[in-house]
């Protein structure tokens, strides 16, 4: 399989990951340990789907790329996460946490670059 196609998909992977984390975060004000009422729980649910769908995908692109090179970018998802967390939870991003992002990306692409 091409590298720019494995790139993508990782990507993708990394941000259905990240839209989950979202939900689970969502969900967790009405989470319980009782399994019982995750059933009824639905952003908990589309949580576990979507991290569920991101994990199976990922798996799938490892059978045609290397772990070394395939698993950093799943690091994007912290880049993700943030943006997601600014923007639907209105958590603030520190100027530190933006220099953190721009060092993840940075290796990311680095990585990626070989």
């Amino acid at each position: 399989m091409n590298l720019t196609l494995l790139v993508s998909l990782v990507l993708f992977c990394a941000l259905l990951g990240s839209i989950g984390q979202l939900f689970f975060k969502m969900a967790s004000k009405e989470f319980s340990l009782n399994p019982l009422t995750w059933l009824k729980n639905i952003k908990f649910l589309i949580g576990i789907t979507l991290y569920a769908i991101s994990a199976i995908l990922f798996v799938w692109a490892l059978k045609y790329g290397k772990l070394s090179l395939l698993y950093p970018i799943i690091a994007s998802s912290y880049v993700w996460t943030v943006l997601f967390a600014k923007l639907f939870l209105q958590e603030t991003v520190t100027l530190y946490k933006w220099l953190g992002i721009s060092l993840i990306i940075g290796g990311i692409v680095l990585i990626v670059l070989k």
